[in-house]
């Protein structure tokens, strides 16, 4: 398990112990994070779970695979640092993760 920062673009923090296995945006939805949707339920086929990644963390979440990254396109504002959260999986390495969203996700 490992807890998790949510962050709200106006600062709103929530901070969520989410199983290992699950995704990011998992956690988000079974919590009722607001900012991060899932539409899609995770099958990296929208971009309603856009996410920044804290820069300390950017290492440990890895790299958008094509179809991330092709997914991404469609969200706004993407920055260097931006990850579809259905596509960070959840492990003991992950535990105190930052991620925030982005101003569009409210």
């Amino acid at each position: 398990m490992a807890k998790i920062t949510y962050i709200e673009h106006n600062g709103t923090r929530h901070v969520i112990d989410v199983k290992n296995g699950l995704s990011v945006m998992e956690g988000a939805v079974k919590n009722n994070v607001p900012g991060i949707d899932g539409d899609c339920g995770g099958a990296c086929a929208c971009a309603t779970c856009h996410v920044y990644v804290d820069e300390a963390w950017r290492d440990k979440v890895g790299t958008p695979e094509e179809l991330e990254t092709s997914m991404l396109e469609f969200a706004e504002n993407v920055a260097e640092n931006s990850r579809l959260s259905c596509q960070i999986v959840v492990s003991d390495a992950l535990d105190g993760l930052v991620v925030t969203m982005p101003e569009s996700q409210h």
